[in-house]
């Protein structure tokens, strides 16, 4: 690609822009300047004002060390900040914006882990030749208002190129989290890797072993939420980084789904991921639960694979399988507890609604649907929706408009009976009375039972639900009181029984 006409003024324009939206960084630098030093915007603000996009963050590069910038932050910031002191790092805030103060480096990287040995340096251009890529390579000197690109970030950024200013093998060779990080970038600014940085990207991918998962995770996540995903994720799967980081994703590649209408599993899941992703609130931030359902709700298919006699393939309780492999791949990655569970949830749930016919579907099997997705059901809705991806325009409008028919009934039986609070029609103290039970397991199974018929049945009355249950625990081997017992503790004491916490 050629470079852009007019790149000078374009970097002339960024700085006035840049000056105009954030005066902090203009009141900082004169600060830095009477102290007799220079103060350098530098990386992801410079880039991001050139893109129209600037935040609330702001980077900066000095040569003053470290004591030197807590001086002259000290009665001028809001809050300071130095756990990144022993790296050349001050934070600060000041209106609002948080400033992250870096001593210019030089650093040395063992290539073992990632830690580098803190080396200050004594000059921009040094400084910025160990940056990950060029785009982040440029930087604004504040004091003079001069634009500095060695590297030709701004032509790499007219051109959406992502490159680095070292060569690829020794960038990502002292950190090899920056191989994470262009597939991020590809995913959140649309940028296409150089080839030499693909090529590095295949040769060293192994090297990703040297990061913690949680760093991963981090990377994963901002690449998932971002606005290019599957050009993320493309990157991961064909440079092979996620065999080292999300290996079930490229072992989808080869297995043809059940519909035939895709290359493999892999590619319908990346259609999924776009289709749920249209189906986002646009005014609400990117739902990363939902994303990763949807770019997982396959994932337990190559290891249910089954080729059927005659031709055809199928992949019996693969989302059964899926929900237990979510688990474990989200576990080794570090996702919090509640994004695993919600994640494996949808996809053990996605398959459920494929029972549902042309509305054959009980009143009760409704209520299951409804109470087994509990909060996740919204997410359910959209992942169901995504997750029918046939060409043949008749049979997805069916489907649509049979998804519709079950979402009309959820909401009459939901306006009817409060599905989001289904509780048994007998209260744990209630049980205890009636069947003249202390607190403990039997008044749990007894709820259990209450709960389970009153999904079936809807609402009953009183006398029928009281009659359920004696009949309940005639079967149960359970001796019915001579008389309405006295009743037996409170809730508190239900909840000490093991299953009396529901009863609340």
């Amino acid at each position: 690609m050629s470079r852009p006409v007019s790149s000078a003024q374009a970097a002339q324009n960024a700085v006035v822009e840049l000056m105009r939206v954030s005066p902090i960084a203009d009141d900082l630098a004169t600060r830095f300047t009477q102290a007799g030093h220079r103060l350098y915007l530098v990386g992801g603000p410079v880039r991001d004002a050139m893109l129209g996009r600037m935040g609330n963050d702001l980077d900066f590069t000095t040569d003053a060390r470290p004591e030197q910038i807590m001086k002259i932050v000290s009665g001028w910031a809001d809050a300071i900040w130095d756990t990144g002191i022993a790296f050349g790092t001050v934070g600060a805030t000041r209106q609002g914006t948080t400033c992250e103060i870096t001593t210019f480096r030089a650093d040395a990287y063992d290539r073992v882990s990632r830690n580098p040995e803190v080396q200050f340096g004594d000059s921009i251009e040094a400084d910025l030749v160990r940056r990950d890529f060029t785009v982040n390579a440029m930087a604004i000197d504040l004091s003079t208002k001069r634009f500095i690109d060695p590297h030709d970030g701004m032509a790499a950024l007219a051109e959406r190129r992502l490159d680095t200013p070292a060569t690829p093998q020794e960038s990502f060779a002292d950190d090899p989290l920056r191989m994470m990080r262009a597939a991020r970038f590809v995913s959140q600014l649309g940028f296409t890797p150089a080839p030499r940085v693909v090529e590095a990207l295949s040769s060293m991918s192994g090297e990703i072993a040297r990061i913690t998962p949680e760093r991963i995770q981090t990377e994963l996540s901002k690449l998932l939420c971002g606005t290019h995903p599957r050009e993320g994720i493309a990157l991961l799967v064909d440079s092979g980084l996620a065999d080292h980081v999300l290996p079930e994703l490229p072992a989808m590649r080869l297995e043809i789904d059940e519909h035939h209408q895709h290359k493999d599993v892999y590619e319908h899941s990346l259609v999924v991921l776009d289709q749920a992703i249209d189906l986002e609130d646009k005014d609400a931030e990117p739902d990363l639960v939902l994303r990763l359902a949807a770019l997982l709700h396959d994932i337990g298919k190559p290891d249910t694979r089954r080729l059927i006699p005659g031709g055809g393939v199928s992949f019996h309780h693969h989302e059964v399988v899926g929900a237990k492999m979510v688990r474990k791949r989200l576990k080794a990655l570090r996702y919090s507890k509640d994004i695993t569970e919600s994640v494996a949830k949808l996809v053990f749930l996605h398959l459920r609604f494929h029972g549902y016919g042309n509305g054959e579907w009980t009143d009760s099997a409704v209520r299951r649907y409804v109470t087994d997705a509990g909060e996740m059901l919204p997410r359910l809705h959209k992942l169901v929706r995504a997750d029918c991806t046939t060409r043949n325009r008749r049979k997805a409008n069916m489907l649509q408009r049979t998804y519709d028919g079950l979402e009309e009934r959820i909401a009459r039986i939901a306006a009817e009976e409060d599905l989001a609070k289904v509780r048994p029609d007998l209260d744990g103290n209630e049980i205890m009375r009636v069947l003249g039970l202390p607190p403990g397991p039997m008044v749990g199974k007894a709820w259990t039972f209450l709960k389970e018929l009153r999904l079936d049945r809807g609402p009953l009355e009183y006398d029928d639900a009281v009659a359920a249950l004696r009949e309940w625990a005639a079967e149960q081997g359970l001796g019915m009181p001579s008389g309405d017992a006295d009743e037996a503790g409170d809730a508190d004491q239900v909840a000490d029984a093991g299953g009396g916490e529901q009863a609340r």
